[in-house]
């Protein structure tokens, strides 16, 4: 007996096509690309930001990580300065006395121009020898103190205090004369304790004079019977009988002194009896030749003097 094909109600017909059966729609099926991803694009994809997670070691170009540590601080080795040639050594040691002064006397301002810049000398006995020598040797010192202070009257000079060894360095003196020319300090007297005999390399003597007082503008305030011309004349004397050896005296003044003066005249005199050679200083501006003396100005203020007819009678108009 056959039997009838058993349909189910509201399906299809068991044993039809196995293919999927399209269902209409009124809605699009959206792309793919409409859809959030969790991987980011690569228009969103920023390489700084990989950059910043790799590890500094990675940067370097070898890659290694011994450029992470800190190069190891190599201790520099002194420089050698006696390696170099004498010629530079005393360049340096000129460099290094530069603002010194240019004569030396006693200052209060010593120890902070001078005394600081002396610590050279302690560093060993070869630089002592030679920077000693070179300061010594370039910068004349003066005989007696002209600075006015404490130091001004001392029996006690620089030349004195210094060391004979250091008096034998120098090459050059300097007498001034002018100060206290009224009344010359007590310790400006020339004799074995100030040290000349010691002075043996030196060959120049600066005479710097100030003031004359035989000018007419001290008329009145100088001591009479040319006290301080006979002074001055027997310092430089009993100078040059210390050092006999002195080849060159300079002369130098301010511009007030006269070469033709009382105390100019009677210095020079000293000079040329002992046939010694005479060198003039560039601020001054003398020669061998004689002095010109200026005219003296016209005075539009003062009187006039007129002949009254009768001889030697003059009248002021």
């Amino acid at each position: 007996m056959r039997r009838k094909a058993v349909t189910a109600k509201g399906s299809r017909t068991v044993g039809a096509s196995s293919g999927p059966t399209p269902i209409s729609s009124a809605f699009t099926t959206p792309l793919s690309s409409a859809y959030p991803s969790t991987y980011a694009s690569e228009a969103e994809y920023d390489n700084n930001d990989e950059i910043a997670k790799l590890p500094i070691g990675a940067l370097s170009l070898d890659g290694s990580v011994s450029n992470l540590r800190k190069p190891k601080r190599e201790k520099q080795l002194p420089f050698r300065f006696l390696d170099l040639p004498s010629e530079l050594r005393v360049k340096v040691y000129d460099y290094h006395f530069v603002g010194t002064g240019d004569v030396l006397d006693l200052d209060r301002d010593n120890y902070k121009r001078i005394h600081q810049k002396l610590a050279i000398f302690r560093v060993c006995r070869t630089i002592y020898r030679e920077a000693s020598y070179f300061f010594y040797s370039t910068h004349p010192v003066r005989i007696f103190p002209t600075i006015p202070g404490r130091f001004f009257k001392t029996k006690k000079p620089l030349l004195a205090r210094m060391k004979p060894n250091q008096r034998s360095s120098l090459t050059s003196l300097e007498l001034r004369l002018g100060p206290g020319w009224s009344s010359p300090p007590r310790g400006w007297v020339v004799n074995p304790a100030l040290g000349l005999s010691d002075c043996v390399n030196v060959n120049k003597i600066t005479v710097y004079v100030e003031c004359d007082p035989g000018n007419d503008f001290f008329k009145g305030f100088r001591q009479p019977d040319n006290f301080y011309e006979r002074f001055s004349k027997s310092l430089l004397i009993g100078v040059l009988d210390e050092m006999p050896w002195v080849h060159r005296i300079e002369f130098e003044a301010w511009p007030n002194v006269k070469k033709s003066g009382a105390l100019m005249r009677g210095l020079i005199e000293v000079v040329k009896t002992r046939g010694i050679k005479i060198i003039w200083g560039k601020e001054r501006g003398w020669t061998d030749a004689e002095e010109v003396e200026p005219e003296p100005a016209l005075d539009l203020n003062a009187p006039l003097l007129m002949n009254h007819g009768s001889p030697g009678i003059m009248v002021v108009v």
